[in-house]
């Protein structure tokens, strides 16, 4: 049927006032979502805002209790990731799931491999079209290599690719940028603008404020739940959607305060790890935050885990208040008072189908029994403290760690280890992947933490929060420190090029 001059066209997809509860607790009051074809449209909120859950609805892990929910204007209702993705809906997650030991191609077509005479699989027809989706895309990855070993970035491609090869019409990305470097944020978003370009309705879901003003066209704000507006991205502001996002102002998103700087705590000196990283030279204050900056694979989460013992290294030391912490031996740093909040808190800083309480008091559970035993009334009563000072949004402590929360999780997880008292506070990556309204807690608590004579090395791939909250910045590349700049001389382009100059000329 021809669509009549001026009649309006209908969202490839939408959701109207959709609600979802889990037992007593909403998690969703007015979800609302219209995308368009030939548009990548936001959709922002704080963590708990009820943006997983639609997400979670569109690919058919939930399903709706009420509300409307159409594609291209005819209602449907999902109960498996099998009927949206039949459908033509796609979901690019922030960490993709591909099966390691099969190849690029294998993982691409799993499940539906094109078959030839006999039944065999066409291997040749698979090739073939793979090639072509990654010319289409303006991609370059071996076709014929194992996922093992690929970045996220390749990963995300290939999720991309195997959407376009079922003919998705809507494709969810996310938090798709969260791990990646700037080049492979620049790749990312061409390859988005192209599938825009192609036809196909795109959802951009980020924290990253100069990423949504760059990629997407619309922006969606939810808050608690419910639908708060929907604006086009040149119509707005930055301060205007962060407003909307927290429901207040988010007056200072780095409320670094003044601290009194002491004492050296924690002092590294000529660390080195074959390949890795080379004549590591740090110390760290009392009351002191120093920012570890530097691009994607410089070395600076390599060199965290080997002070705090996890990885081995071959030369140089550690001490702590002068005292000298045995190499590779992680017990030793956290009984001498270092305690490290790792970059990925679901995979090595969480245990995720615990619960919260168990997660809080993991590091203290010796302390915490009696003659070898542990109470639940113990160990709540120590999580309680943690879980209130940090504000963890829950409505228990015998909640699972793992339905939290981006910004929750980072909570559980530093109060695991302030749990410890340590001297020094190893931060890896703090507010990587949580909401703004979430961030400006936690650099108010590290500003807190300093003011109270703790030291903390903050490492951070975020440069206006390295520059916000650090009393001195370290700037690595290719494994060694290239710069040390006071506060003061910290601003950007100093750091950038510290960042980027190569070895030979580091200052």
């Amino acid at each position: 049927m021809t669509r009549a001059p001026g009649t309006p066209v209908a969202p490839a997809l939408e959701l109207r006032d959709v609600t979802k509860a889990f037992g007593s607790v909403v998690a969703l009051t007015s979800g609302s979502l219209a995308l368009h074809r030939n548009s990548i449209h936001a959709l922002v909120g704080e963590n708990g805002a009820g943006k997983s859950t639609l997400v979670k609805i569109i690919a058919g892990l939930y399903q709706r209790d009420a509300g409307d929910f159409t594609l291209d204007g005819r209602t449907v209702d999902f109960s498996s990731t099998a009927q949206s993705k039949a459908a033509g809906i796609a979901v690019i997650y922030q960490e993709p799931t591909l099966f390691p030991d099969l190849s690029v191609t294998e993982n691409i077509f799993m499940g539906r491999q094109p078959t030839g005479r006999f039944g065999r699989i066409d291997r040749k027809a698979m090739r073939a079209e793979v090639a072509g989706l990654f010319a289409r895309l303006g991609v370059r990855i071996d076709a014929d290599r194992p996922a093992e070993g690929l970045s996220i970035a390749d990963q995300q491609i290939i999720e991309i690719a195997k959407a376009i090869s079922l003919d998705a019409t809507v494709l969810v990305m996310d938090e798709p940028t969260a791990a990646l470097s700037g080049v492979e944020v620049e790749r990312l978003f061409a390859v988005a603008r192209s599938l825009r370009d192609e036809g196909r309705a795109l959802l951009f879901i980020s924290h990253r404020f100069d990423e949504v003003f760059d990629l997407c066209d619309t922006i969606t704000v939810m808050r608690d739940g419910e639908y708060i507006s929907t604006t086009s991205t040149t119509e707005t502001t930055v301060d205007r959607v962060v407003r909307e996002m927290v429901g207040r102002d988010v007056a200072d998103l780095y409320p670094k305060q003044e601290a009194e700087i002491g004492e050296v705590l924690l002092d590294v000196r000529g660390l080195g790890s074959a390949g890795v990283f080379h004549d590591i030279d740090l110390q760290v204050r009392s009351g002191e935050i120093v920012g570890l900056a530097g691009l994607v694979g410089a070395g600076r989460s390599e060199v965290a885990r080997a002070v705090f013992g996890v990885d081995r290294y071959d030369t140089g030391s550690v001490t702590l208040k002068g005292t000298r912490i045995p190499a590779h031996n992680p017990v030793a740093a956290m009984r001498a008072g270092i305690a490290l909040v790792p970059e990925d808190r679901r995979k090595q800083g969480l245990v995720l189908d615990s619960t919260v309480a168990h997660n809080i008091t993991m590091s203290i559970r010796q302390q915490l029994s009696k003659l070898g035993l542990l109470t639940s009334g113990a160990e709540n009563a120590a999580a309680r403290v943690w879980s209130s000072r940090l504000e963890v949004k829950t409505s228990a402590l015998d909640t699972i760690a793992g339905t939290l929360s981006g910004g929750n999780q980072q909570k559980v997880v530093l109060g695991k280890w302030l749990a410890t008292n340590p001297t020094v506070l190893i931060i890896d990556e703090p507010t990587r992947g949580i909401d703004v309204g979430t961030k400006s807690e936690v650099h108010r608590l590290l500003s807190r933490l300093a003011g109270e004579g703790m030291g903390i090395l903050m490492i951070s791939s975020e440069l206006p929060e390295v520059l916000g909250m650090a009393d001195r910045v370290l700037v690595m590349r290719e494994g060694r420190i290239t710069a040390e700049l006071d506060r003061a001389d910290a601003t950007s382009e100093a750091v950038m090029f510290a960042a980027t100059q190569s070895s030979e000329h580091a200052a």
